[in-house]
């Protein structure tokens, strides 16, 4: 069995956000890979199914961003999943708009939600880090994850999601690197970053 986990805030008032880049892509993932009908469990609406033979599990916490921890740990606890097998998509403001990183380890970079995953698994999980970009800015942060893509970042966006449904059996099979380069190669994006030019201006 494998988790794999997206981020984000349930609801409709959240749906579109930046914030929920994490949802998104469990939910082309399961539209890709013909997963079953979404169900509650886990403190999540969940869906079962198979990658090219090994059993994996979908997951977006219901709980909201900040205590995602509490609804993966446990499904981590009740399948007796390692933290090996535990892969997190989560937004990242220090990638730039469709970058895209993976990542074992570490700390939580300020990353709510990957903080509540760190207090309930340890540090060692998998990260599927998504770049939706820095608003230049630490006061406007909040604001910027919490409010929704705009039109303009739709084509980046599409091609994130799919390339990431479609080069999954790489990361399934435990070869991140691997998954990592077809994503990029899928869904190549730039790597200007909006912080890095708010710098250069000071």
């Amino acid at each position: 069995m494998i988790i794999l986990a997206g981020l984000g805030n349930p609801g409709p008032r959240y749906a579109g956000n930046r914030h929920n880049i994490g949802f998104m892509a469990i939910d082309e993932i399961a539209r890709r890979w013909r997963f079953g009908a979404e169900r509650a469990k886990f403190q999540s609406v969940i869906a079962e199914g198979e990658v090219e033979g090994t059993k994996v599990l979908l997951m977006k916490p219901q709980t909201f961003m900040n205590e995602s921890g509490r609804a993966v740990g446990e499904a981590a606890r009740f399948y007796k999943v390692g933290p090996e097998r535990v892969i997190v998509f989560h937004d990242e403001i220090d990638l730039a708009p469709g970058r895209f990183r993976m990542k074992t380890g570490g700390g939580a970079a300020g990353q709510n939600g990957v903080r509540s995953l760190i207090s309930q698994l340890g540090p060692d999980f998998r990260r599927a880090r998504m770049g939706v970009g820095h608003p230049g800015r630490p006061e406007l942060v909040h604001s910027h994850v919490l409010s929704d893509f705009h039109k303009a970042d739709r084509p980046w966006l599409d091609a994130l999601l799919t390339a990431c449904a479609d080069a999954l059996p790489f990361l399934i099979a435990g070869q991140d690197d691997r998954y990592q380069g077809e994503v990029l190669r899928l869904a190549p994006a730039s790597k200007f970053s909006p912080r890095q030019a708010a710098q250069g201006d000071s």
